[in-house]
């Protein structure tokens, strides 16, 4: 298939790059690349292990009920927090 390919300054400047370290020509190595780089973003994604954090028993609550906050503040910082 013959195509028109319009490319950017940096993707022109690692192509040129990778063609002076390379033997293979224009045309052969654009289409190698393409070629890996096309597979590799064919291939089914791994699905990611999702971490879940372990629970742990803390015990009772040392203030008691934490539903009248007044009550835990005076637990907390005594009665001469007001």
């Amino acid at each position: 298939m013959r195509t028109t390919l319009t490319l950017e300054d940096d993707v022109a400047a690692m192509l040129k790059r990778a063609q002076q370290k390379s033997s293979l020509g224009f045309k052969d190595l654009v289409n190698d690349l393409l070629r890996t780089a096309l597979k590799q973003a064919m291939k089914p994604k791994s699905p990611v292990k999702r971490y879940r954090q372990p629970s742990t028993d803390t015990g009772q609550c040392l203030i008691g009920s934490v539903a009248d906050i007044e009550h835990v503040f005076d637990e907390l910082e005594g009665p001469m927090r007001r």
